[in-house]
């Protein structure tokens, strides 16, 4: 008789790895705007002081970067970095999540009995599914631009991704690179200027 396990690894190891390459994709990002909002009157903007991702009312390695990253999207974009009378106020947040998925899999086995009937030993094929708990790291951020003058929210985007890595160092980079896949989506340029494609995040 054949072990059980023998059958359920193989399926059970490419799922995981359709699961991790998913993961390498990148972020997941979600947009939604104001369908009233005219965005061809935004020109300057600055940003909410503190932002809602320093929650401890100071500037965290984390929001440095990703603040850095979201003024020179904002930049390249045509929009003027102006404190004292924005048009758009960028507000930033981030948030981790510890998730747990359960995966099912489907999976053949092989059982082995003597039939009396036939005088032999018999093999024949066992149907099982086999559950195994997945936990991992899931990482949101979040990019609202609000209209300053009216206090209204007029778009937003929302990255979710893995929120692994190595070092802090290495998750605030990914960090950056989901504000970069955010701004990819947004559809607009200062004073409705024609959308131009940002140049990629420097490494």
């Amino acid at each position: 008789m054949l072990p059980f396990r023998s059958f359920c690894r193989p399926a059970f190891v490419v799922l995981v790895a359709l699961l991790l390459a998913a993961c390498a994709t990148g972020p997941r990002v979600t947009t939604e705007a104001d369908p009233e909002a005219d965005f061809a009157r935004f020109r300057t903007f600055a940003f909410y002081e503190p932002l809602a991702l320093e929650t401890r009312g100071y500037t965290t390695l984390l929001s440095a970067r990703l603040k850095d990253e979201a003024r020179r999207q904002m930049e390249v974009r045509g929009y003027v970095y102006d404190v004292a009378d924005p048009d758009l106020r960028v507000n930033l947040n981030a948030f981790v999540e510890e998730k747990t998925d359960v995966v099912t899999v489907p999976t053949t086995g092989y059982a082995t009995y003597y039939s009396y009937r036939a005088r032999a030993f018999v093999t024949v094929p066992v149907w099982h599914e086999r559950s195994q708990v997945m936990q991992y790291t899931e990482g949101t951020i979040n990019v609202d631009l609000v209209d300053a003058r009216a206090k209204q929210l007029v778009w937003e985007g929302v990255a979710v991704g893995s929120a692994a890595g190595a070092t802090p160092a290495e998750r605030r980079e990914r960090a950056v690179l989901s504000i970069a896949k955010i701004f990819e989506a947004f559809p607009h340029r200062a004073g409705g200027a024609p959308v131009a494609p940002a140049p990629a995040t420097a490494p």
